[in-house]
Order: C-alpha cells, then structure tokens, then sequence
C-alpha cells in the first residue's frame, strides 16, 4: 500500500468555499473514478494555521499515477474546479507526500 498524505493551505477566507467544494464535487468523482480515501482533517487554525489534511490510500504507484491522472482530467471535476474559482483560486499552496509504512507500523 502506499498512503499519500496531502495538505492544502487555503487562500485566507475560502476554506468554507474549499470544504464545500470537496463534499460536493471532489468526493463523489473520487468514489466513480475507484479513489479511496482514509481520512480528512482540518489543523487549528490558532496553532498551525488553516489547513485542510487528507489521506489517500493506493495499492500502486502506478495506480495512484493513472487515477490521478484521470480525475484531474474528468470534465466532472474540471467544470468544479472553475466554477468554484470564479471569485478566484481556492487555494495558495498544496503538499503532497508519499508513504511507505514501516514493519511497526500500525498501519501497513
């Protein structure tokens, strides 16, 4: 498995805007296209800022490549995308990690 750690740093004021436009748009092409998720967290803004924390869960490289590509690629998702940018982007900056568990995680 490889788990793929992503946080999105949104533009000050938009989080609601980038919040809705995930449960509305983005989880649902995710579930059609097979894209799995294993959470979402949200950070204190007061500590560490606003930040939206997600992680997705693949079986391959190679299937997080050719998924990936395909959502970014949906007409579904890019009519999303544009729409909810019409006032301006959602966000200023996005992360993204890939990881390999180690023989004690908890997690493998």
């Amino acid at each position: 498995m490889v788990y793929e750690l992503r946080i999105y740093t949104p533009v000050p004021g938009r989080m609601p805007d980038l919040l809705r436009r995930f449960q509305q748009h983005t989880l649902g092409i995710w579930a059609r296209l097979g894209i799995c998720h294993a959470g979402f967290w949200r950070t204190h803004p007061k500590v560490d800022g606003d930040q939206l924390v997600y992680m997705l869960v693949w079986n391959t490289l190679e299937e997080r490549e050719a998924l990936w590509a395909a959502f970014v690629s949906d007409s579904e998702w890019i009519a999303a995308k544009q729409e909810s940018e019409i006032p301006g982007p959602l966000v200023v900056n996005i992360t993204s990690s890939l990881l390999a568990s180690h023989l004690f995680s908890a997690v493998t």
